[in-house]
């Protein structure tokens, strides 16, 4: 029997950072939802660092791995994840363009029951870095792989991934907290039919990374037409520092990804509008974000601009 849900990893060398994010999407970790209920596939992107597979599986999850030979890989994982959603065979897919991101424990069982809100649903999940500050700045005081690995040591996060809330902080697309409009979405839900509306991923984008290419996929998700857009409350994704190119990125780096999105797009990027409808339940390690977060998009009420 198919399941009914497919989560699509996208990794490209993170030999370190991939059997924790099986481990956080995999049963004994997700609440809500049974194995049979759904399946993972890994892209491996073209990776010369392999990953252990043995350690992914010994978790129970139903994972299937499409390896792309190195000769045959893109440096952008926009047709690494196309290739997965190809191979899903559930009719929801939730995509994880990056293999680094842990997940909270009711990622999946929440998607599942955001997704029976509308015909035409477009589920986001917030994104989180783990540390004190975003990595682009506490990689620069030092923040490495051994640190984060005592961190999470010390948060026992296998005991209760909701703990991971505790050590970490907003990623920088999702600055705006809560409530207010993401830039991109690390774990988005679609139906099987809506990715296929959307095209999936634009392959157009050939940066190292992908670019601009999340940030597009989101932004022309919420834009389709008839759309419901929910955003799960207390579930998010959290970075685990692996030398990323976002993460390092310097300015030049970051004005060649604007350029090659004007160029694909022919204008500025300019973050997605939306209405969202909000579904979850907050953990209490959640609680201080999601009450800063209000008054954050209290003071922030100002009239919503257009994109281009």
């Amino acid at each position: 029997m198919a399941p009914k849900i497919s989560i699509v990893v996208c990794s490209y060398n993170m030999p370190r950072e991939l059997p924790r994010t099986i481990r956080s999407l995999s049963p004994p970790m997700q609440r809500g939802v049974q194995v049979s209920d759904y399946e993972i596939i890994v892209v491996d992107n073209g990776s010369t660092k392999p990953f252990d597979e043995d350690e992914c599986r010994q978790w129970g999850a139903d994972l299937r791995v499409l390896r792309i030979a190195p000769e045959a890989a893109s440096t952008s994982p926009a047709g690494a994840v196309n290739a997965g959603i190809a191979q899903a065979r559930g009719a929801l897919i939730g995509v994880l363009i990056d293999g680094a991101r842990l997940v909270s424990p009711g990622m999946i069982g929440f998607a599942a029951m955001a997704d029976n809100l509308a015909q035409r649903a477009i589920v986001l999940t917030l994104g989180f870095h783990l540390g004190s500050s975003v990595q682009m700045e506490s990689v620069l005081r030092g923040y490495d792989q051994e640190e984060e690995d005592r961190l999470l040591e010390q948060a026992r996060w296998t005991e209760d991934g909701y703990r991971l809330f505790a050590i970490s902080v907003f990623a920088g697309s999702s600055a705006k907290g809560w409530f207010g409009a993401i830039k991109e979405s690390n774990a988005l839900f679609m139906r099987k039919t809506l990715w296929d509306e959307l095209g999936g991923f634009d392959e157009r984008f050939g940066s190292p990374g992908g670019g601009f290419v999340n940030l597009d996929t989101l932004a022309r998700a919420v834009a389709l037409p008839g759309t419901t857009v929910v955003t799960l409350l207390g579930e998010g994704t959290f970075h685990q520092v692996h030398g990323g190119v976002a993460t390092n990125a310097t300015s030049e780096v970051g004005e060649a990804l604007h350029a090659e999105y004007m160029r694909i797009r022919g204008c500025p990027f300019q973050a997605p509008v939306y209405r969202s409808l909000y579904f979850g339940s907050i953990p209490e390690t959640a609680l201080a974000s999601v009450g800063a977060s209000a008054q954050q998009a209290l003071a922030a009420q100002a009239p919503l601009k257009s994109a281009c």
